[in-house]
C-alpha cells in the first residue's frame, strides 16, 4: 500500500467528538433487546456498590464502639452488618459482571454483523477507492480495539463512575469539611486526564491508520507471493514490512506511553488524598470536633474512591484506542451506496433481451469521461463481441449494463425498460457473468457450483460441469465434487478454475450473459472445449463477449470496437474486415503476422 492509496480512504480524519463515538459504541449494548438487561445490570450494580460503601461506615461504627468503651454486643452487631454488606457486594457484583459480560459479547456481535451487512450494501465505487488491506484492517484490527473496550472497559467504567458518585455523596452527608479535604485532588486529576487525552487521542488515531497501512501491505504481498518470489523481492518485502511495523511501533509507543502515564500520576494523587484525610481528620479528632470512627470510615471511603479512579486511569488507553477504532468503523457505517433503487423502482420483466444504449456518457471520476456518446442496439439472442485497446472502456460497458455504476447521461433500456427504473436485484438475477479472474470460495467444488442459484440441485451442477468440460478433471480430484478448494481455488490450475466458474454461470441459467475475457487464461485446447459449452449456453441469449483474442468473437453477430471510450465500429466480422478500419488492422496483426505498429493509433482513456 502506498501513501497515495491511504488518501483514498474516506472519513478517517473525521473529527468526531470522543464522547459521541463512545455513546455510539454504547448504543450496541444498550438498545433493542439489550435495553432491559442493561438497566437490570445497572440496578444490580448500584445495590452492590451500596453494600460496598456501607462496609467502611459499619467499620467506623465498630471503631467508635471500641473508642467509647461500648458493649461487645454492639461491636458484634456492626461487625456482622459489615460482613453482610460485603456478602451483598460480592454476590450482586458477580451477577452484574455476568450480565455486562453477555451484553459486551452481544454488542460486539451486533457491531460486526451490522458492519459486514452494511459493506454488502455499498456500491463498487466504495471498493474502487478502498484498498482491500485497509478495509480488512477496519473489519479486524479496529473491531478488535472496540471488542477490548466492550469486554474490559465498559462494565468497569460504569461501576467506577457509580462508585465515585455515590461515595462522594456519602462523604458530604457524613462530614462535608472532611469531604472537601478528600476531594481536593479530584480537579487536579480531571485536568491531568484532559491533558493526557488531548495528547493521546490523535496518537491512537494515527496508530490505527498506520496499522491499516501495515495490514494492507501484508495482505498485498502475501497475495502476490509468486510475484515477490519470481522477482527475488523477498528482502525488499521484509525491509518494507519492518519499516511499516516500526512506524506502528513508534506511534503506538507514544500513544500508550501518554495514556499509561495517567496511572502513576493518579496513584500519587491518591496518596496525597489519604494524607490530607488523616491530617485534617486528626486535627478535628484532637479538637473534639470529630469521632475517630468517622476518620477511619473516611479512609475507607478514600480507598474505595481511589480504586475506581485508578481503574479509569488504567482504562484510558483501552478507551482511546477503541474511540480511534470506532471512528474508522463508523466511517464505513456512514458510507452510503452511490447506486440505489429509486422509490418507484419496478421488477425487470424479461422480454427477449433487447438492449439499447442511447448517447451514453460515463465517468468513474467526475470530469474524466470513460465512455462518450455511445449508441448501439443488441437484438434478442445476439452475441455481441467487444474489443479494443486497454482502457478503451470494454469492461465499463458491461459494468454499467449490469448497473454496477450509474451513467452520467443518456439512457440504457432493456426490453424497452429504462435501466434506471429497475430494481438492481431483479436485473442482476437475469444477467450471468464470467470474469477474466476466476474466483472460487474456500469450499467444496459442489458448493461453489451451487452458489450460482438458490434451489439448484447437484444433478444440475454436474450437468453444467459436463457442458463446461469440467466434469472429467473434477472427478479426478482427490474427493471429486467434494474436494475442498483452498483460497480462491489456488489448488487448481487457472484453466480449471475458469472452467468451474463457467460451469457456475451455466448453473445460474441467466437470460443474458457477459463473458469478460473468460477464456484468456486457458490454453487453446481447453478453450476449444469450453467454447462448445459457451456456444450452447449463449444460444437464444443476448450475450456480450469481451476479448483480446479475436478468434473468440469472430463468429459474433456483431463486433463492437471501442477506442478512447467511443464505439468506432459496430458490425459483423466480414463487414469490419471489408471496412479495413481498426478492427481489420488488429485482426491482421494477430492472424496474418502484420507488425503490431500497423494497428493504427489506439487512443487510451
Amino acid at each position: 500500500m502506498t501513501k497515495k492509496e491511504k488518501t483514498l480512504t474516506p472519513a478517517i480524519d473525521k473529527k468526531d467528538d470522543t464522547m459521541q463515538v463512545i455513546g455510539r459504541l454504547l448504543t450496541y449494548m444498550t438498545s433493542g433487546e439489550a435495553k432491559s438487561r442493561f438497566w437490570l445490570a445497572m440496578g444490580v450494580q448500584v445495590i452492590a456498590i451500596i453494600g460496598l460503601i456501607a462496609m467502611p461506615t459499619f467499620i467506623g461504627r465498630s471503631t467508635n464502639v471500641v473508642q467509647t468503651g461500648g458493649s461487645m454486643d454492639d461491636l458484634l452487631k456492626w461487625t456482622i452488618y459489615a460482613a453482610i454488606a460485603g456478602a451483598i457486594y460480592l454476590s450482586l457484583s458477580f451477577i452484574a459482571s455476568r450480565v455486562f459480560s453477555d451484553l459486551a459479547t452481544h454488542a460486539l456481535y451486533n457491531l460486526q454483523t451490522a458492519l459486514f451487512a452494511h459493506i454488502q450494501t455499498l456500491s463498487l465505487t466504495f471498493f474502487d477507492r478502498q484498498p482491500v488491506g485497509e478495509l480488512m484492517s477496519r473489519v479486524t484490527n479496529d473491531s478488535e480495539a472496540v471488542a477490548l473496550f466492550y469486554e474490559s472497559a465498559v462494565a468497569q467504567m460504569i461501576r467506577a463512575l457509580f462508585q465515585i458518585g455515590m461515595i462522594v455523596i456519602v462523604m458530604f452527608v457524613v462530614n462535608w469539611r472532611l469531604a472537601l479535604a478528600a476531594l481536593m485532588i479530584v480537579p487536579v486529576m480531571l485536568g491531568l486526564t484532559a491533558v493526557i487525552q488531548r495528547v493521546a487521542t490523535p496518537a491512537f488515531v494515527k496508530m490505527q491508520e498506520e496499522l491499516g497501512e501495515l495490514s494492507g501491505f501484508q495482505e498485498e504481498t502475501i497475495s502476490g507471493h509468486k510475484v515477490i518470489i519470481s522477482n527475488r523481492r523477498q528482502e525488499w518485502a521484509g525491509e518494507e514490512n519492518a519499516h511499516l511495523a516500526g512506524s506502528v511501533f513508534e506511534i503506538g509507543s507514544k500513544a500508550f506511553f501518554s495514556s499509561l502515564l495517567q496511572m502513576p500520576l493518579t496513584n500519587a494523587l491518591i496518596i496525597v488524598q489519604m494524607v490530607l484525610i488523616l491530617v485534617v481528620g486528626g486535627f478535628m479528632v484532637i479538637n473534639g470536633n470529630l469521632a475517630l470512627g468517622t476518620v477511619i470510615a473516611f479512609t475507607g471511603y478514600a480507598a474505595l474512591l481511589s480504586s475506581p479512579l485508578s481503574q479509569i486511569a488504567n482504562l484510558t488507553s483501552t478507551t482511546l484506542n477503541a474511540v480511534a477504532g470506532g471512528r474508522r468503523v463508523f466511517s464505513i457505517m456512514d458510507e452510503q451506496p452511490t447506486v440505489v433503487d429509486t422509490p418507484d423502482a419496478v421488477e425487470y420483466e424479461f422480454k427477449g433481451g433487447n438492449i439499447e444504449f442511447k448517447d451514453v456518457d460515463f465517468s468513474y471520476v467526475q470530469g474524466r469521461k470513460i465512455l462518450k456518446e455511445n449508441t448501439f442496439v443488441a437484438e434478442p439472442g445476439q452475441m455481441i463481441g467487444v474489443c479494443g485497446p486497454t482502457g478503451a472502456g470494454k469492461s465499463t460497458i458491461v459494468n454499467i449494463l449490469t448497473r454496477y455504476y450509474d451513467i452520467d447521461s443518456g439512457t440504457i433500456t432493456i426490453d424497452g425498460q429504462n435501466l434506471a427504473t429497475l430494481t438492481q436485484s431483479s436485473l442482476r438475477q437475469q444477467v450471468g457473468m464470467v470474469l477474466q479472474e476466476a474466483f472460487l470460495f474456500s469450499d467444496t467444488v459442489m458448493n461453489n457450483l451451487l452458489y450460482a442459484r438458490e434451489g439448484a440441485t447437484e444433478e444440475e451442477c454436474i450437468a453444467a460441469a459436463k457442458q463446461a468440460s469440467a466434469h472429467e478433471f473434477i472427478n479426478n480430484l482427490p474427493q471429486g465434487y467434494d474436494t475442498m478448494m483452498t483460497e480462491r481455488g489456488s489448488n487448481l490450475s487457472q484453466g480449471q478454475r475458469q472452467m468451474i466458474t463457467i460451469a457456475r454461470a451455466i448453473v445460474a441459467d441467466p437470460k443474458m450473459l457477459i463473458l469478460d475475457e473468460a477464456t484468456s487464461n486457458v490454453d487453446t485446447r481447453t478453450e476449444k472445449l469450453i467454447q462448445k459449452g459457451l456456444n450452447k449456453l449463449m444460444e437464444g441469449r443476448t450475450s456480450f463477449v469481451i476479448a483480446h483474442r479475436l478468434s473468440t468473437i469472430r463468429m459474433a453477430h456483431k463486433i463492437m470496437v471501442l477506442n478512447g471510450g467511443a464505439i468506432v465500429e459496430y458490425a459483423p466480422h466480414d463487414e469490419l474486415m471489408a471496412m479495413k478500419g481498426f478492427y481489420y488492422k488488429l485482426y491482421m496483426s494477430q492472424f496474418k503476422g502484420s507488425d503490431a505498429g500497423d494497428e493504427g493509433e489506439w487512443v487510451s482513456t
